[in-house]
């Protein structure tokens, strides 16, 4: 209940009077049933635009600590990520990670909504960086839609006005769903999580207009921490080379998708 009055109340209406969002494609999100949302993520507003600007219900798995917050703003952050559905990924492995993506899952299952980042981290200089293969383990245990998402123009930038950060005409392009069933038995074949993971990197690229580089997004925030630079795009894609998997024919263990590849 409190999600649909954060929404309608508060968000959806700041971010129309503020940031003066578009939105195109919506019609490619199912009006039932259970997708996964892929996008990019260039900025911290991403996670509460794409939400407020769509009428399904949408949610993302969030760091875990956000929900153990100490004193009164910690506080108020836990009611507040609670407040409006969002879950806790715990990434530490073993048993608490397990639960976590029982609770990812359990989305699904209801036939909601979930949004996911592949990247893993936001991009540290605006460019599309590589997907981790977590989304494709968690697409095939699904078994559900993947709706790529193209977030463009989001960065939080000073205002004219107090400094305060604002977006200036933000816009959310949504791709048509993507179909993977026919990979379903693959579990834990690299070359097809590799493969699913690519395709949906490029769907998302051809939204966006990104250049792309093939490196992690942590790795490169690791690198310009070290003071080194990061490689020039030079043209790249995700996957260039690759070729189509072959339709896989064993019937696989089911697999807990790593946590660590999933994040928000």
């Amino acid at each position: 209940m409190l999600y649909w009055v954060f929404k309608y109340v508060a968000f959806a209406p700041l971010c129309r009077l503020l940031f003066r969002p578009s939105i195109s494609g919506a019609d490619n999100i199912p009006k039932s049933g259970p997708a996964i949302l892929v996008s990019n993520h260039i900025s911290a507003g991403d996670t509460f635009l794409l939400p407020a600007m769509i009428k399904r219900r949408l949610t993302f798995p969030a760091k875990a600590e956000l929900f153990h917050g100490r004193g009164f703003r910690g506080r108020v952050l836990t009611w507040f990520l609670k407040s409006v559905g969002q879950l806790p990924m715990d990434r530490s492995g073993g048993r608490a990670s397990a639960t976590s993506m029982e609770g990812v899952l359990g989305v699904l299952r209801r036939g909601d909504l979930l949004g996911l980042y592949p990247e893993g981290t936001r991009s540290p200089d605006g460019r599309l960086y590589k997907g981790k293969t977590g989304v494709a383990r968690l697409v095939l245990q699904a078994g559900v839609p993947v709706i790529p998402v193209g977030m463009i123009d989001t960065q939080l930038v000073p205002s004219r006005f107090f400094k305060i950060p604002t977006m200036r005409r933000p816009k959310i392009r949504i791709g048509r769903p993507m179909d993977f069933s026919a990979y379903a038995k693959a579990g834990n074949d690299r070359d097809v999580l590799r493969w699913i993971t690519d395709e949906i990197m490029n769907a998302v690229m051809e939204l966006t207009g990104q250049d792309y580089v093939d490196m992690y997004g942590a790795t490169a925030k690791a690198d310009l921490a070290a003071g080194k630079a990061l490689p020039a795009s030079a043209g790249q894609h995700p996957g260039a080379g690759r070729t189509t998997p072959p339709l896989p024919t064993r019937v696989p263990k089911p697999e807990i998708p790593p946590v660590s590849d999933v994040k928000a």
